[in-house]
């Protein structure tokens, strides 16, 4: 159970309903991540809008190595929501469980090619020491042939997911088998 109140679809009023309709449509079903907003309902679609922006909107990043961004920032905060969440949708890109185990329990020893690799250490310092990060990220990024647009998109990324993994954590939001299947990818 989270520790704040989560309205349930059923026992909405008008305003959550048309949330949760927006949320259903969108996703083929509501996450409990989008559900601990039903006191908010604004909130709950502007989070979904984000989301949408962020990981599904079109780029030159794939949805793979948004999903392994979001895999190794979620990793790094510990945050097994996010994780066990984006691991379904990793897998469902890569086809490769045991591989997908292997990035939540440590990238560094996956073999990555060297864009994803600069993605993910990127990620990992903005996740863990944003106060430290320099222009030299920057440029390593810009080394490994991504341009300043797709450093601006990894950043979101990277932003989207501290974020969520702060609500998942600090109101403790629940998650199982199922409710971790069945999104539209």
């Amino acid at each position: 159970m989270p520790w704040i109140q989560v309205i349930e679809e059923a026992d909405a009023d008008e305003a959550l309903q048309k949330a949760y309709q927006k949320v259903n449509g969108d996703r083929g079903k509501t996450a409990n991540i989008l559900k601990i907003h039903s006191l908010l309902p604004d909130t709950m679609t502007a989070h979904l809008d984000f989301y949408m922006k962020v990981m599904f909107a079109d780029g030159s990043l794939s949805r793979k190595q948004r999903e392994l961004i979001a895999i190794v920032v979620s990793a790094a905060n510990n945050c097994p929501y996010c994780i066990n969440h984006h691991a379904e949708a990793l897998n469902a890109y890569i086809r490769d469980r045991d591989l997908v185990n292997q990035l939540v329990k440590d990238f560094t020893k996956v073999d990555l090619d060297p864009k994803e690799r600069a993605m993910c250490n990127f990620a990992v310092k903005l996740t863990k020491t944003p106060n430290v990060m320099t222009e030299a990220d920057t440029i390593a990024l810009r080394q490994a042939d991504i341009d300043d647009k797709d450093i601006l998109h990894i950043t979101l990324v990277i932003g989207y997911f501290n974020f969520v993994n702060r609500i998942a954590l600090g109101l403790d939001v629940p998650f199982n088998e199922e409710e971790v299947k069945g999104y539209k990818f």
